[in-house]
Order: structure tokens, then sequence, then C-alpha cells
């Protein structure tokens, strides 16, 4: 059973040391900190009521109106790090679902979280302002190989949204793209042009997502002049 676990909205900061020699501890902005927030949240096409994003050419936008990660990846991961303060949230997260991962959800799924209706639009690509969040300069490596990414959401019917309520497959038109084969595919694309050519062939996928591996597969168009 699928069940949201926790709803978190995060405001923009900015952290850091000016003139810290360790590049993780320079100053840097971000709303990558989400905390849990009790009781209904307004879900739109943008994302959030009360959320940010402050880079918006990488987040945010209707394609990526939501970031989802696994609930069941946390256990594993205040294991390996030897803490017990990573939790929903910690990973830049508006929604922490149980029930749910990178080899199980699939690209264009809908779900259907109380009266909201979401779509699944693209795995996460993790970025250095999870490296610096939490002081691990080799994060995104560990992620890529990992694959405890995450994944995107659009918004389809607006509504609010509480932790504790199920979550409802409605559609899953594209089982062959689950997370962690699309993330896969992407980062290997120039040495998997065929699987490039598949994926960006994918609708539901994110039309950023789709032209990126559209380059890989594309030979350049040779003049006859």
């Amino acid at each position: 059973m699928m069940r949201l676990e926790s709803v978190q909205v995060g405001q923009t900061r900015t952290y850091g040391t000016p003139g810290a020699t360790n590049p993780l501890e320079r100053p840097w902005t971000s709303a990558i900190r989400k905390e849990p927030v009790p009781g209904p949240v307004w879900a739109g096409r943008e994302g959030l009521s009360g959320d940010q994003q402050y880079d918006r050419k990488g987040h945010g936008g209707p394609d990526q109106a939501l970031l989802m990660y696994s609930a069941d990846h946390y256990p594993a991961w205040r294991e390996e790090w030897g803490r017990k303060d990573v939790g929903p949230g910690a990973f830049g997260e508006n929604l922490t679902v149980s029930g749910l991962n990178e080899d199980t959800a699939c690209i264009g799924d809908i779900y259907r979280i109380g009266e909201v209706r979401v779509e699944v639009s693209s795995p996460r690509s993790p970025c250095q302002t999870l490296a610096r969040r939490h002081r691990i300069p080799e994060l995104v490596k560990i992620i890529t190989q990992n694959h405890r990414s995450g994944w995107y959401l659009r918004v389809l019917q607006e509504g609010w949204v509480e932790a504790g309520v199920p979550m409802v497959l409605v559609d899953r038109p594209y089982p062959q793209w689950t997370i962690r084969r699309a993330a896969t595919v992407n980062w290997m694309r120039m040495d998997l042009p065929e699987e490039a050519r598949l994926l960006a062939a994918c609708p539901a996928l994110r039309a950023e997502w789709r032209k990126k591996l559209q380059r890989a597969f594309s030979a350049p168009t040779i003049s006859s002049a």
C-alpha cells in the first residue's frame, strides 16, 4: 500500500561562511531545506502553497511542480551515515511516500492523493546543492549509483494534500520506463543512443529531458551545397 507520509515546504535561505576554504562551506542560496507541515496544504499547478524554489531554471514550473521521495530510503541513509536526523524533507522533497520507489514508479504514472491527481514527469537529477546541504562532496555520485534520487510530478488536478492519506495508482501507460531505467538512460545517453531515442519518444517525459536525449541520437545535418 502506498501512503503519503509527510508534506514539506521550504523558503529560500542563504547558508555557508564567507571566505571558507572548503567549497561546500562557502555561501550558497537555496530553498532545499523543506520542513514537514501539519494539516492540509494546497497543491497547485506550480507547486505547494508556501513553498519556494530559488533556482527556477533547474527547479519549479508545471513539469516540476512537486518533488516526491521514497520514505523507504531513509532507514538506509541513517544507517550508512550513522545519523538519526535524516528523515522526510532531508532530500528537498515536497512529498514523502512509502510503498513506492525508483524501481516501481514509472514515467507517466498518474496517482490520486486525496483530491489531487499528479503525473510522474521525470527522475530527479541530483545536484551539488544536496552535497552542500549534507556536507558530503561525493553525494551526487552516490545517488547516481544507488538510484535513490526521487522524481518530479506534474499536478493534473489541483486540491488539498495532507500527510497520512493513501496514494492510489490511477493509470500506468509506460510501465517500461521506471524511474531507475529512465535515469540510467539519461545518464548514459551518449552510449545508449537507441535507448535514448525510445525514451525521448515518451510523451509524458518532461520537455527538457526529451530535448537533451534527442541531442544524443540526432546526427548533425550535413549540407550538400
